[in-house]
């Protein structure tokens, strides 16, 4: 699975995107997260306040119990705002 990151998410992480393959019990984006986090302290720091963290499985906004199985892709990314 690609994983993407964007923002301070990126920054925090110092990787902009890897491929990982989730353990057989990571089966949705909350559950990944929770393996994210512990990678390390640069994956803690970003994922500290998971409330805020928005993702997308395969460009598609999803929240944080969405399942995992089938997608190619995620994007882990902080609030936007418009303008």
């Amino acid at each position: 699975m690609k994983v993407l990151y964007f923002a301070w998410v990126r920054e925090r992480i110092g990787l902009a995107s890897e491929e990982i393959e989730p353990p057989a019990g990571v089966v949705t984006v909350a559950d990944l997260i929770a393996h994210l986090i512990g990678r390390g302290e640069g994956y803690a720091h970003a994922f500290e306040n998971r409330t805020v963290i928005r993702a997308a499985l395969d460009q598609v906004h999803v929240k944080p119990d969405a399942p995992l199985a089938g997608a190619r892709e995620i994007a882990f990314f902080p609030p936007m705002t418009g303008g």
